[in-house]
């Protein structure tokens, strides 16, 4: 394997720690990097997908984006597990709640994630997969949540290939199986992850609501999800 990739610029693995953190946003990278971690180097910047390497309580870690949808976090995440030895994956975003109990700002840990996508298909696999975290990463995120305090939900996500649904009620029947909250990637990061045996999880923060129709700003779901990240970056 050789360094860097078409999509990661590093030219060492050693450049990357062995844990990431995966925000969408490239821009809620650089304010995880800039606010949170010491010691940073950018590491990435090709497609504006900006990666960085620090610490953070003397622990090292990255951040980097990911982009949207399956597709793209599926390329960043291969590459990040196959050519820099990631070990760790931690999805940080943002989700629609399903469910009414789910308030703006609550925090959702995914122990699973459903899709209506065919990234799994590529697998070949004898029936339907469910994809889910790492054990070891939900259990730790668990009690960090409790410990501070933080509203949080764990359960079923729904990772969804379509933003725009052409049936703006389908998203009813995924919430009458007890399904939380919606998100565009956490189903190809855990398969690509249990596939490769490491470890990934997927933190989210509610930023707007199916069921009460409560959105929040671009802004504030570009720096202000910092219960999310708190909880993340404790995980490395």
């Amino acid at each position: 394997m050789t360094v860097p990739t078409p999509h990661i610029e590093a030219k060492d693995a050693s450049l990357i720690a062995e844990t990431v953190l995966l925000p969408g946003d490239p821009l809620r990278a650089k304010f995880i990097a800039d606010n949170f971690l010491e010691d940073v180097v950018q590491f990435n910047a090709v497609r504006n997908m900006f990666g960085y390497t620090g610490t953070y309580k003397g622990k090292r870690i990255s951040v980097m984006g990911s982009g949207m949808g399956m597709p793209s976090i599926g390329i960043y995440s291969y590459e990040l597990i196959h050519f820099y030895g990631v070990k760790n994956l931690i999805r940080v975003g943002s989700c629609g709640a399903m469910q009414p109990n789910l308030k703006l700002y609550d925090i959702v840990i995914a122990m699973t994630a459903s899709t209506n996508s065919n990234f799994i298909h590529q697998y070949g696999l004898p029936g339907t997969y469910a994809p889910c975290a790492s054990f070891e990463l939900l259990n730790k995120a668990v009690k960090l949540v409790e410990s501070k305090n933080y509203p949080y939900h764990v359960g079923n996500i729904l990772s969804s290939d379509v933003f725009y649904d052409e049936d703006s009620d389908s998203w009813k029947k995924w919430a009458k199986m007890g399904v939380l909250a919606v998100e565009m990637e956490a189903a190809a990061l855990y398969a690509i992850a249990q596939r490769a045996s490491v470890n990934a999880l997927t933190i989210l923060t509610v930023s707007d609501s199916l069921v009460t129709h409560e959105l929040t700003t671009s802004s504030e779901r570009q720096t202000a999800f910092t219960n999310m990240i708190d909880v993340a970056l404790g995980l490395a």
